[in-house]
């Protein structure tokens, strides 16, 4: 038993640990008031922790691929929000409108950083691309995600208004403007301690997971998804994931990518981040929809988790060694 929890991979042991636990225990009333307010400041220290532990050095020698990051940017923003923004018209015959739209809301994710790298390493990779890549699309995120969330949804559930934009630039960019400004004399520290960092990037997913189903839970969530509700939430992600590690691959051949770049193009194209989906949700929505919205990136991670591992393996063994 203790064996088969270890293979289970930690971020899903741990997406799974806070929705049973906002389930049991959820945090309600006055006290949701003061969650939200360590949840925005752990997400304040989280981006902090990026701007200081993003190079420059890297990012600047990874912009000039420009052949892999300016299609890989389209696709994950334009493409796959379009995507998104089909799953939640084709879907809202069936599921409750709030949770409908967050495949809206998932299709205009940036992708992983971290997954999306190792994934690529596994799998014979150009791991320097990856990491660019993948750090790219996250600070584009923080740019893009809202105003185009906003823009596809309409009059559905606009966010981007004064008051969100003050939030994205006071709990989001601004703490990432000032780790790269403090990177100087950081990060040597933030290298040296990596697992630290890694801890607080998943404690940060986690406290938001448990904010936003603390609110869904309390709205009824588990009365409304019934077994239709269930296999169409399942339908509709299989079909994004199909879409989106499928559609990036034949792009990757199409523009004649090396092997490498390709891979690196595929994982980083295929996946949508948790790390910024779930904390963004509980700074962008209230808490009553947050977790509704929510909900199709969650199982869309884990999802993208189960078939990320065999196709990495899959792919190193066809790639050959440089």
């Amino acid at each position: 038993m203790i064996s088969l929890y270890n293979r289970i991979d930690p971020m899903v042991r741990l997406i799974v640990g806070a929705i049973l636990l906002a389930t049991v225990l959820p945090v309600t009333g006055e006290a949701r008031g003061i969650a939200q307010i360590v949840a925005n400041a752990a997400v304040f220290m989280l981006f902090l922790f990026y701007g200081m532990k993003l190079s420059r050095e890297e990012v600047r020698a990874g912009l000039g691929n420009i052949r892999l990051l300016l299609p890989l940017t389209i696709w994950v923003f334009g493409v796959m929000g379009v995507a998104g923004w089909a799953a939640w018209q084709g879907t809202a015959a069936w599921l409750p409108a709030t949770l409908a739209i967050g495949f809206l809301y998932l299709g205009v994710l940036p992708s992983t950083i971290q997954s999306a790298t190792v994934y690529s390493s596994l799998a014979g990779g150009n791991v320097a691309s990856s990491v660019v890549a993948a750090a790219l699309l996250n600070i584009l995120g923080v740019f893009i995600t809202v105003p185009l969330y906003s823009l596809l949804s309409g009059s559905a559930d606009t966010v981007f208004d004064t008051q969100t934009l003050t939030k994205v630039l006071l709990i989001l960019l601004l703490p990432f403007i000032l780790g790269q400004v403090l990177q100087r004399w950081t990060y040597e520290w933030v290298t040296e301690h990596r697992k630290l960092v890694s801890s607080m990037d998943r404690t940060v997913i986690g406290l938001g997971v448990y904010v936003a189903f603390s609110g869904a839970v309390e709205q009824q969530i588990w009365g409304m998804l019934d077994l239709e509700v269930w296999a169409v939430l399942l339908i509709a992600c299989a079909v994004l994931l199909l879409i989106a590690y499928g559609g990036v691959w034949l792009l990757g051949g199409a523009l004649r990518l090396s092997q490498g770049d390709r891979i690196a193009m595929l994982f980083a194209g295929g996946q949508k981040s948790i790390a910024m989906g779930a904390p963004l949700a509980t700074v962008l929505f209230p808490s009553a929809k947050a977790g509704m919205i929510l909900l199709p990136l969650l199982v869309y991670h884990l999802a993208q988790m189960v078939v990320a591992a065999p196709m990495a393996s899959r792919l190193a063994r066809e790639t050959p060694e440089s």
